[in-house]
């Protein structure tokens, strides 16, 4: 007799995303550029991986119980993660987001039934960030705070997928890892573990300006301010707990136009319609090609899709507003 077949519910198929060949930017640069399709997850980024450890790691713990309140502060991606595979598994979610993140993710939010509180952006340093204002809301309604920058269960939840995945996908041939810094879970968690079957991948941090990671992997420090980005999502201005012990054996500075170049290119050439946070990973990984190529693979991440900034990304008013250009050349970026 064949055994019945065994069926799961939405939950259960984080992760397992396609490892993507971009065909242009390989041959461009002579090497492999890959993309992990992290769109393709459930809530459809990358922080799905991060929400399900985070979810699973506080059940194990005894710190979610049934019908609980996960609560969260995020830019949103890692607040979709956590309503959608909470709601798969009992949980109902508060989700705090500043007021300048892309309005469809704070609509898809409240369409997927997370209670949104949007708060003005500020400082970490200030007690109204939104990430103290969800760890307050936490310990007021009784719920459990997700604290994804300093949960190490997000990096883990990388070191225990995405990284085992990119190495089977490779075949072990896999010769760089490159992702930005949001909480810092994908690139510590990823890269420490193709270290451990291999000590010579690369880990390289690609860094959006404005942001404190090229500056802390490079000179050690958090001081550098040289600007801003439109990506969101990433950008860091402190070591989280999940970057804490990360060995980095590169990072570059990526501009916004540089990333807007390449998920243009991306979509007329290749059907890929991604955020600006993708571009620069993307950006990171053919930089890196460009040094230190020929013949490598090089492996990144395409953390969601760019339905969710349509109204600044696709908008050639808001576009030329801020001084960018969808048109210019992607060869023309890496010069």
């Amino acid at each position: 007799m064949t055994p019945p077949p065994t069926y799961f519910g939405l939950d259960h198929y984080v992760g397992r995303t396609p490892l993507l060949r971009l065909k242009k930017l390989s041959a461009l640069t002579g090497c492999e550029i890959l993309g992990k399709a992290e769109f393709m997850n459930p809530g459809g980024s990358v922080k799905d991986r991060a929400a399900y450890g985070i979810i699973t790691d506080a059940e194990r713990r005894g710190l979610l119980q049934p019908g609980g309140t996960i609560v969260e502060g995020t830019a949103g991606n890692t607040g979709i993660g956590l309503t959608v595979i909470g709601q798969a598994r009992g949980y109902r979610t508060v989700i705090v987001i500043p007021d300048t993140q892309a309005p469809e993710k704070i609509e898809q939010l409240r369409a997927l039934g997370a209670e949104v509180i949007p708060v003005p952006p500020k400082p970490f340093s200030d007690p109204g960030n939104y990430n103290h204002i969800a760890r307050e809301l936490a310990a007021e309604r009784g719920g459990f705070w997700a604290n994804q920058f300093d949960n190490v269960a997000n990096r883990q939840a990388h070191f225990g997928t995405t990284g085992p995945e990119i190495w089977e996908q490779t075949g072990g041939t896999v010769n760089a890892f490159v992702a930005a810094v949001g909480t810092g879970g994908t690139l510590a968690g990823t890269s420490q573990f193709l270290k451990t079957q291999n000590p010579k991948v690369a880990a390289v941090c690609a860094d959006p300006y404005g942001a404190a990671m090229w500056s802390w992997f490079t000179n050690g420090n958090l001081d550098t301010d040289d600007g801003d980005s439109f990506a969101e999502g990433i950008g860091q201005g402190r070591v989280t707990k999940n970057l804490e012990d990360l060995v980095i054996d590169k990072a570059y500075r990526i501009d916004d136009q540089t990333a807007l170049s390449v998920i243009y290119q991306l979509l007329r050439e290749e059907g890929l319609l991604l955020g600006l946070s993708s571009g620069i990973n993307v950006a990171g990984a053919v930089r890196y090609a460009l040094e230190h190529g020929p013949g490598l693979t090089i492996a990144t991440i395409l953390c969601d899709t760019g339905l969710k900034y349509r109204q600044k990304l696709s908008n050639p008013a808001w576009l030329t507003e801020n001084g960018l250009d969808p048109d210019l050349p992607v060869e023309s970026v890496f010069a």
